[in-house]
């Protein structure tokens, strides 16, 4: 059980540290960043539109098995995210020390629930086997990479700086310890728990991709940046649609 535990938390950390792939943004220019960031926006929305069509909601509908439970469930998803992002506004308005923009928060906090969820996920397959866990681990990095590189693009374009962003969204990604700690607590009631958040999680990202993140690309006018962002869309979603080859 020990080893369980060890291949458990060395898993999760490394899931962690692939939030730290937007290192790579810290060489750019800051202006030629911000210049083609739309690119990386446009990434995030096909990852999460992607998975959260294409892996969440599918997983709690052959799981949960009562549709009209996921359904609704999405639905408080999105709401609970709406709310979450009228709050912030209130917030930010009565702010005047701090230009971010509230969605900047709120990937934070959705990409929180998700890796949470990760952590819960990635603890009960090593409860099941250790190699069931590797595998399980693998298809989360992969599946982290595009949604990381997105998610630092939007904190970027919310107005924090680069380290800042940085640093954020590897304190985000930590919670996927905390999700491994409650699965072993909970046991095999973790896994039926964590199949009930996929839905509000998915209800989060649909809703963070659609009011948020696309009314930001139709700022851009130029048709060959239009053209690069429906392509990264598709790339996004496409990226999703691969990693089921590994499930």
């Amino acid at each position: 059980m020990i080893t369980t535990y060890l291949y458990s938390f060395i898993s999760v950390v490394i899931v962690s540290l692939v939030s730290l792939i937007g290192v790579f943004a810290l060489s750019i220019r800051e202006d030629l960043l911000r210049k083609y960031i739309f690119v990386f926006i446009s990434l995030a929305v096909g990852a999460l539109l992607g998975d959260a069509f294409i892996h969440l909601i599918p997983e709690a509908f052959e799981h949960v098995g009562n549709t009209t439970h996921v359904s609704l469930l999405i639905i408080v998803g999105v709401l609970i995210f709406f709310i979450l992002e009228k709050f912030l506004h209130w917030h930010h308005h009565g702010e005047d020390t701090e230009e971010v923009h509230p969605v900047g928060k709120l990937i934070l906090f959705s990409d929180g629930v998700h890796n949470f969820i990760d952590g819960i996920i990635i603890g009960v397959s090593f409860l099941v086997s250790v190699p069931v866990g590797i595998a399980t681990t693998i298809a989360v990095i992969l599946h982290e990479i595009p949604q990381e590189i997105g998610d630092f693009a939007v904190l970027l374009h919310s107005g924090y700086t680069k380290s800042r962003a940085l640093f954020l969204n590897f304190l985000s990604a930590l919670c996927a310890i905390l999700g491994m700690l409650l699965a072993f607590i909970l046991g095999e009631a973790g896994e039926a728990f964590s199949l009930w958040i996929l839905p509000i999680a998915a209800g989060g990202f649909i809703y963070v991709a659609v009011a948020d993140l696309i009314p930001e690309l139709h700022k851009t006018k130029e048709a060959k940046h239009s053209a690069l962002q429906i392509v990264a869309v598709i790339a996004g979603v496409l990226a999703m649609v691969a990693l089921t080859l590994l499930e």
